[in-house]
């Protein structure tokens, strides 16, 4: 795999931490540092992790981890998006979602990084055999998952100023969104 290559799945691998950190900033409407530093580093770190984690487990356990890591990904994403939207329509009550909390960046960070599973298993098979070669791949695809999702944030919270909206109703429909996405991806695209 080329440099190249590696530059652009990582960037592809860290498109739903952007989505999710834009989403995160628009109901943030404020640039809060920690959160957009604690949520860059979760997801980097995932994103990282998650390939290693599938490169280690190719050998034994890749009929599983390919079977079910889609539905996985949708039922977090699932669940976390239809909360938000149905928080909205408790009266009296505030949103369950809240971006500053270490378990919902944590969930999210889990959420968007199970596909880099597939990728790690893909790694097994196409020539990386030791895990010095996994080096340079995945410091790349940590890297890039945290800006993406700096940027996302700060988008999402210049954007969340302007828009006055119920923005938990639209971030919990795209969250949503991204799990239909991820199923639909590995149900019908990747036969």
């Amino acid at each position: 795999m080329s440099t190249l290559e590696i530059w652009l799945l990582a960037i592809s691998l860290a498109i739903d931490c952007f989505t999710v950190s834009v989403t995160s900033g628009i109901i943030l409407r404020r640039i809060d540092w920690r959160t957009l530093l604690v949520m860059g580093f979760f997801f980097g770190l995932f994103q990282a992790l998650m390939p290693l984690i599938g490169w280690f487990g190719a050998s034994k356990f890749s009929h599983l981890i390919e079977a079910y890591d889609h539905w996985i990904a949708f039922g977090l994403l699932f669940f976390i998006g239809a909360r938000m939207i149905r928080e909205q329509f408790k009266e009296g009550e505030t949103c369950c979602f809240n971006p500053t909390q270490l378990k919902v960046i944590l969930t999210l960070a889990v959420a968007t990084s199970i596909d880099a599973l597939a990728v790690g298993i893909s790694f097994a098979f196409t020539g990386f055999k030791v895990i010095q070669q996994l080096t340079w791949p995945l410091v790349i695809i940590g890297f890039v998952s945290f800006l993406l999702s700096g940027i996302g944030n700060l988008i999402g919270v210049f954007f969340g100023r302007r828009i006055h909206i119920r923005v938990e109703i639209f971030g919990g429909l795209v969250l949503i969104g991204i799990g239909i996405k991820i199923l639909i991806e590995h149900l019908y695209l990747n036969n």
